[in-house]
């Protein structure tokens, strides 16, 4: 008899396993579908990525290599072609320097609109905020006080990778419009600064100088060093690795 009711049980467990696992067997191939599905989306997001990088980084080198033989017709073409990739560096770089030659053919609009795209396409801050701060620099002799303050100002937060650069054009501003005691009071600041280099400081140093003379218009010279930047330098990902290897000339 003992063994009928456990012959029993155990047929009342089986179907109970039975009828749980077609309850839950959708559920489970449901799951395993879906995440199936991400696995094989997540791959092929990262190759049509990887592949968009490599097709940019081969464009920006050919753009640079025209560039160094003197063909600059070409680099301009590569650099446009590449401003309209879907890798967010290379795009930025080549934004900028499309604003550089609109920059030396004196079209200051133009020149500011392609810098405003490259911040806005940038992947980094660093090379955001060299965007930024190129257009700034500029509009340094054309804009209003206002509107050039509006734009350094965020670059002078804490931890913003040129903040000493976005405070030396500043103070320019200041002259500009006038202000001579607060533009004295950024050099001093600049001056001081443990996280200024030394040609800041140098440049800093020399506009009190000259102010403090009588002489603030020669300021101008001294504080437009600012925007030599460095060439930019892109890793191979199209990240850049240093916050002063990012702004073309």
């Amino acid at each position: 008899m003992t063994d009928l009711f456990e012959e029993v049980e155990e047929q009342l467990r089986s179907d109970r396993y039975k009828q749980l696992g077609r309850k839950v067997l959708p559920w489970v191939l449901g799951i395993a579908a879906l995440a199936l599905v991400a696995t094989l989306a997540y791959w092929g997001w990262d190759t049509w990525r990887s592949n968009n990088i490599a097709k940019a980084s081969d464009q920006y080198a050919e753009a640079i290599d025209a560039l160094q033989a003197g063909d600059r017709e070409k680099a301009l073409q590569v650099w446009t072609e590449t401003s309209k990739s879907q890798a967010p560096g290379y795009k930025a770089l080549s934004l900028m320097h499309l604003a550089a030659y609109q920059m030396s053919q004196n079209k200051t609009d133009e020149a500011v609109k392609l810098l405003d795209q490259a911040a806005e396409a940038a992947p980094d801050a660093a090379l955001g905020d060299a965007a930024r701060l190129k257009s700034a620099l500029a509009l340094l002799d054309t804009a209003s006080f206002t509107d050039v303050e509006a734009r350094l100002k965020p670059l002078m937060e804490d931890g913003r990778p040129y903040r000493i650069q976005a405070r030396e054009a500043l103070a320019f501003a200041k002259i500009r419009a006038g202000n001579l005691s607060g533009a004295r009071s950024d050099f001093v600041v600049i001056s001081q600064s443990l996280d200024a280099g030394e040609g800041a400081q140098s440049r800093a140093r020399a506009a009190m100088g000259l102010i403090d003379s009588g002489s603030a218009k020669e300021v101008a010279a001294v504080v437009k060093a600012a925007q030599a930047l460095p060439p930019p330098v892109v890793g191979p990902q199209g990240a850049v690795p240093q916050a002063q290897d990012v702004a073309p000339q």
